[in-house]
């Protein structure tokens, strides 16, 4: 399960370092990313954690699973984070994603979902990285709606989780997980 899942994590980063600058990405090849990075370590935890309380195949699976969902929630609440965090709560700066080059999932929408000067002004902050059209940018998100659709996948993914959970009997590690599910998406840091 961890040799799968650092292979897994290794071909996500190098698939998302492929991709930084590329104003083409789409929301299945960041989600595929994104799968292939953080919610595969999610899973291989959930996995691992079953195979260690030595449950039934069906049971792993599903621990498998919402770790999956939670690990694409936790990771889109992370792209939110970075274009509406607070660098106090979340230790980064503003526009990290941005100034690397890194189209997430807020900025592909806003591409989507904008009018030809926005999906201009966004395809040129890919390409060349830093954060001289920052201001732009956010706004850009802001009158397209980005990143309330971001947030809005973000919960369903924890939605996900927890249907994936609710055949597991009623216990203090459940709702424990139950707790995860609803952290990773109201989380400020």
């Amino acid at each position: 399960v961890l040799a799968d899942a650092t292979n897994t994590i290794a071909e996500g980063e190098v698939m998302q370092l492929l991709n930084v600058h590329n104003a083409d990405v789409t929301e299945a090849d960041y989600l595929c990313a994104t799968r292939s990075k953080t919610a595969k370590l999610f899973e291989a935890a959930g996995r691992l954690g079953a195979i260690l309380a030595g449950v039934s195949r069906a049971r792993e699976d599903a621990l498998a699973e919402f770790g999956m969902h939670l690990g694409t929630a936790f990771q889109l609440v992370d792209d939110i984070l970075d274009y509406s965090g607070d660098l106090v709560q979340t230790g980064k700066n503003l526009g990290d994603d941005l100034f690397e080059g890194k189209a997430t999932l807020p900025l592909i929408r806003a591409m989507h979902q904008g009018d030809a000067a926005q999906r201009a002004l966004i395809r040129k902050a890919i390409v060349e990285g830093g954060l001289s059209d920052f201001g732009p940018v956010m706004q850009a998100m802001q009158e397209t709606g980005a990143l309330e659709y971001a947030r809005r996948q973000a919960e369903d993914s924890a939605r996900r989780a927890r249907e994936t959970i609710t055949g597991l009997p009623h216990s203090k590690y459940k709702d424990c997980l139950l707790e995860l599910a609803a952290f990773a998406v109201t989380r400020n840091y």
